[in-house]
């Protein structure tokens, strides 16, 4: 056992553990620490000890954001560390009980290498030239010693094996804070259809799904009915209207009702119509947002005219390139969403914006296949 000098050392209060042969230490440390300790210059990493830490750098201000906005309530896993120096833990007691709580102490010149956290790590540098007070709160870190930073990367590996993102619809339904999550979740409980033929973990649905819709599905196309992001702020009004558009929706919608009367089944409406899937319901978010703003006194009357609409996949002079290709396989992207868009809007006679005039003429021009 070394000695390190307290004068030449960090000492955090700690827990050590034992996994794979060998100790581990979780530590709190101060927020105001992190950036000073854990240096971060991706040109300074060599790439033989690189994990994953290419700075996605339009998370950063997200992170920190949710931070500083959330400033009594916000919640950080651990972040996740090698270290390449001396380190010492000293027990309280000798006691088995209470061997294993202490003090980690870990020398100056040690080098810190992230193997987990690097965007909280990023964010929380950020948060703290904001409100310097978040200073003196702490996160916990998982440290690993690793003599040279040899294992680094096998560390990062062996982290994220097993690791299972969320879906998205999963991130809305526990999301507490956002106003168009709320909103989202309330018009699905409110409204009959969706409270029952909505699916609010999966992102996309099997062709055998009881369900309808995907959670992300519903909240996609409200993004689009009002043209908001993530957060931002939605007034009373928009409020309205959106949940008074969802009614007007479904009460135009023939094949919708005929699945809540159980006339048709979810399946049967995916099979054989392009209203029972993602590409549509978007497509009608950008249409909605349109009336929103350019009929706001009669955009009612136009929604009810989509009941005049043939949706019938069989449809195919006017559905086939736009909401599915040639092998009948419905696609999602940007480019579907504004052709199906575009089409409604013409049966409509709605303009079309730039936007949609280029890639309509794109299209007409096959172009686009």
């Amino acid at each position: 056992m070394f000695d390190i000098e307290p004068a030449f050392s960090y000492t955090f209060p700690a827990l050590r553990g034992y996994q794979g042969n060998k100790d581990y230490f979780v530590a709190m440390v101060p927020l105001r620490l992190i950036p000073k300790i854990f240096l971060f210059d991706e040109e300074e990493i060599p790439p033989e000890h690189r994990a994953q830490r290419i700075i996605n750098k339009t998370r950063v201000p997200e992170i920190a954001n949710y931070m500083l906005e959330n400033s009594k309530e916000y919640v950080f896993s651990s972040l996740t560390a090698s270290l390449d120096g001396k380190v010492q833990f000293h027990s309280f007691s000798e006691e088995p009980n209470y061997k294993d709580l202490g003090t980690l102490i870990i020398s100056l010149d040690t080098k810190f290498l992230i193997n987990d956290g690097q965007h909280r790590r990023a964010a929380i540098e950020e948060a703290l030239k904001v409100s310097p007070e978040l200073g003196k709160e702490t996160i916990s870190v998982v440290f690993y010693h690793d003599q040279g930073l040899k294992k680094s990367q096998q560390i990062f590996s062996d982290l994220n094996r097993h690791a299972v993102n969320t879906t998205s619809s999963i991130g809305i339904l526990y999301d507490h804070r956002d106003q168009l999550a709320l909103l989202t979740k309330d018009i699905i409980m409110e409204t009959p259809l969706l409270a029952r033929y909505t699916d609010k973990e999966k992102v996309s649905l099997s062709k055998n799904s009881p369900k309808l819709f995907a959670l992300n599905h519903v909240f996609n196309t409200n993004q689009k009915l009002l043209a908001k992001k993530k957060g931002e702020f939605i007034s009373d009004q928009e409020k309205e209207y959106l949940t008074s558009f969802w009614k007007e929706l479904i009460n135009s919608m023939q094949e919708w009702n005929l699945v809540l009367n159980k006339e048709l089944t979810p399946r049967e409406l995916r099979a054989n119509f392009i209203n029972g899937h993602g590409v549509f319901l978007e497509a009608i978010g950008v249409i909605g947002h349109y009336l929103y703003q350019f009929h706001p006194s009669d955009w009612q009357a136009y929604v009810k005219r989509l009941s005049t609409i043939d949706f019938n996949r069989s449809n195919t002079s006017d559905w086939m390139g736009r909401s599915f290709g040639r092998t009948g396989r419905i696609t999602k992207t940007n480019q579907t969403i504004i052709l199906t868009s575009n089409l409604i809007k013409e049966k409509l006679k709605l303009p079309l914006a730039e936007q949609e005039q280029e890639i309509e003429a794109k299209y007409q021009e096959g172009v686009l296949k």
